[in-house]
Formats: structure tokens, C-alpha cells, sequence
């Protein structure tokens, strides 16, 4: 129904004087003309409604502190950085292969992309071959060298001594964080 339509004068007769006098004389006869047990059903629905806005009302009122004390716990939650392992590059394995190879001579030492492979077919380089892996381990700032393969003796198919490090440096990013 348009609003254009409907015509606002005519809710005129429910505003007057009269019209509380008409309400009050329907109120005063209701349990003559509905019965006691259509008022007591109706007083049962208007507590019911009443009870169950008063539960929906503190339900709201306790979700909304509970909302308050969620956002202040992830206010106190620190913000972690992103760690993530990231291969060394061939430039610097090949560097220190070079290097290594000049001090360590009895040993055959490779590169292989971030791989760096020891091995010598005689085991009375091991003291050689040892500070060689103690020399790996702290060869450049941040890396993580980790053991791929590693042999001494007879366990050894080829050679003597046999190890494979691959290095890695740790990278740290900016923390992920997420929005809600």
C-alpha cells in the first residue's frame, strides 16, 4: 500500500480523550467478556515473552563482555617474526670451497649448488677433515649447516671419509598478520 494513499487523518480519532476513556472501559470488562482462563493464557505469553527478553538481553550483555576481554587478550599476544631457511648461494658455497681447498689440501673438497661435499680416501686425515667441518659449521653469519650424508672408515663405500653439509641461512620476515 503506497504511503501517498493512506490517509493520516483518519488515525486522528485514536488520539482523543475518548479514546483512553474507550480503552479503559474495554480493560475494566475483559474478564467478563474473555473468561479467566483467556487471561491467564495470555499473562503465561506475556511472561513468557518477558523472561525470554530478559534472558536474550543478559545472553547480549554477557557476549559483549566476553568480546571485550577477547580483543584485550590479542592485544597482549606478541607479534612472532616469519623464520624461514633459505639456501646459500652457489657464489659463497664456491668461495669457501676455494678457500677451504688452500688450507686443507689433503682433502677433496666440492660445491654443489648449497651442498658442499668433503672426502679424502685416507683416514689419517681425519683431524684434517674434523676442524674442515668445525671451519663449514662456522663459515658464514647466520648459517645452519645441516648433514646430509656422513661416513668414516669402513662404513664408507668410496672413500676413507665422506660427509655432504648442506648450508642454509636463516631468513626472518615480517610477521603475518591477520585481519578480522
Amino acid at each position: 500500500m503506497p504511503s501517498s494513499s493512506f490517509d493520516f487523518r483518519s488515525l486522528n480519532r485514536l488520539f482523543t480523550s475518548q479514546a483512553s476513556d474507550d480503552l479503559n472501559k474495554f480493560l475494566e470488562k475483559m474478564p467478563q467478556n474473555a473468561g479467566n482462563a483467556v487471561l491467564i493464557a495470555a499473562g503465561i505469553a506475556w511472561a513468557s515473552a518477558a523472561a525470554f527478553g530478559l534472558f536474550a538481553m543478559m545472553q547480549t550483555q554477557q557476549l559483549t563482555t566476553l568480546k571485550g576481554e577477547l580483543q584485550a587478550t590479542e592485544a597482549l599476544k606478541p607479534i612472532v617474526p616469519t623464520l624461514t631457511m633459505v639456501d646459500v648461494s652457489k657464489e659463497e658455497i664456491a668461495t669457501l670451497a676455494t678457500s677451504l681447498k688452500a688450507v686443507y689440501t689433503g682433502l677433496l673438497v666440492t660445491p654443489n649448488n648449497n651442498i658442499l661435499t668433503i672426502q679424502s680416501r685416507d683416514t689419517a686425515q681425519f683431524p684434517q677433515f674434523r676442524e674442515l667441518l668445525g671451519q663449514v659449521a662456522n663459515g658464514g653469519l647466520g648459517w645452519k649447516v645441516s648433514i646430509e650424508s656422513f661416513c668414516v672408515g669402513r662404513e664408507c663405500a668410496q672413500n676413507a671419509l665422506d660427509a655432504k653439509l648442506k648450508i642454509q641461512k636463516m631468513k626472518i620476515d615480517k610477521p603475518v598478520t591477520t585481519t578480522e
